[in-house]
């Protein structure tokens, strides 16, 4: 689950991490009385998108005046916002965040996340703040230090001074620095997150030492820990299908191609779609129907799949381990009847139950296209599309 800026920042600051004072706009008039509350003679208007890069895609503009402030709003709000975060569609912007205005020094760029490879958290930091951390590692990989944390004895504090004086944080600053990567360590465990990103963290002209972005993700898994995070998800951020295929546990992605999968178990999913392009084709969807999948379950499936109509044909593909082969067949046969399916249909499955499940596709009378290996799925599901 991500978060906007504002609300990350207000996580941030429960923990005490120094952020600038700012208000969250749902209008241009909210716009401006925000920058009036706030005072002073500059002021930020920012887009409030799950997307990074919204500088380079003009949802981020400096005001030095009320009549900018609402001009800069009126121009942001309502936008179709393209960044390299939101693909070429872009994403509507329906929230604004005015910020008091920063004396800018110097910019640095600072995350947790969780790393597999050493099962502890990787606490990263860079001299290259502000500018995609993507691009300053594939051209600059020494400017990114990275420290591994052992979750069992937290950030120490020789850890946070190595990231503190890798990216050059000025001696008089250090302490304050130091103390920011520690709140931020505390602040990505105790929130259950999957990242904690400042980006840029900054130093201002007085040496103090400031959060002026915030992004979060989290571990969905552990989200019934935390209500107060759940409370702010934006569901104008997010696709449609995939939130309603999440009230019935299923998990799934839209994406552009014109076969729709459904499988059990996320590596066969993958593999699947792997194998869709190999044999010439885009698959539309990924979509993992889980080890508990009931008629209901895979007929819900079909109906989201469905509603794209980019869709020309569907493909299952079945591994019956927890998961028994005639389970989904029942399923698949009811979903094929309920939807009165008119693409075609490609099943294969092996496993528990496989010989109950091909007779009752069989037994259907539907014209169900069957398959024994996933090369020979792929392949009848490709020629029937086309």
């Amino acid at each position: 689950m991500k978060i906007h800026e504002y609300q990350g920042k207000e996580i941030l600051k429960k923990f005490g991490v120094t952020v600038p004072r700012g208000i969250p706009c749902f209008s241009v008039d909210d716009a401006v009385k925000a920058a009036e509350t706030l005072g002073g003679k500059v002021w930020v208007v920012k887009a409030q998108i799950h997307a990074g890069g919204r500088g380079k895609g003009g949802g981020v503009k400096v005001a030095k005046s009320m009549d900018e402030v609402k001009t800069y709003a009126g121009q942001i709000l309502g936008m179709q916002l393209k960044t390299h975060q939101t693909g070429p569609e872009g994403q509507k912007v329906n929230r604004l965040l005015v910020e008091e205005g920063a004396d800018i020094k110097k910019e640095y760029y600072v995350a947790a996340l969780t790393d597999r490879a050493t099962q502890k958290v990787a606490m990263m930091a860079s001299s290259e703040g502000g500018m995609d951390i993507e691009e300053v590692a594939h051209k600059t990989p020494e400017k990114i230090i990275k420290v591994f944390v052992d979750p069992a004895a937290g950030l120490t504090d020789a850890q946070a001074n190595e990231l503190a004086n890798g990216i050059g944080v000025p001696a008089g600053s250090l302490a304050q620095a130091v103390d920011t990567l520690k709140k931020l360590y505390t602040c990505y465990m105790e929130t259950d997150a999957s990242l904690a990103e400042i980006n840029p963290l900054i130093l201002e002209g007085n040496g103090n030492i400031k959060a002026l972005d915030a992004k979060f993700n989290f571990d969905s898994n552990a989200l019934y820990r935390h209500p107060e995070i759940v409370a702010y998800r934006d569901l104008d951020e997010e696709d449609a299908d995939e939130i309603e295929a999440s009230k019935f546990d299923l998990a799934y992605i839209s994406l552009d191609g014109n076969i729709g999968c459904l499988v059990n178990g996320a590596g066969l999913a993958m593999a699947t779609m792997d194998t869709i392009k190999l044999f010439g084709a885009e698959p539309a969807n990924f979509l993992d129907v889980g080890g508990g999948a009931t008629t209901e379950k895979v007929t819900e499936a079909f109906k989201i799949m469905l509603k794209n109509p980019k869709v020309k044909g569907i493909l299952v593909n079945i591994f019956g381990g927890i998961m028994k082969c005639d389970t989904i067949a029942e399923g698949v046969v009811a979903a094929a009847k309920e939807t009165h399916l008119s693409v075609p249909l490609v099943v294969r499955m092996k496993g528990t139950n496989e010989d109950l499940g091909k007779k009752i596709l069989k037994d259907s009378g539907l014209p169900i296209i069957t398959a024994d290996s996933m090369a020979e799925a792929a392949t009848k599901i490709v020629a029937a599309v086309k």
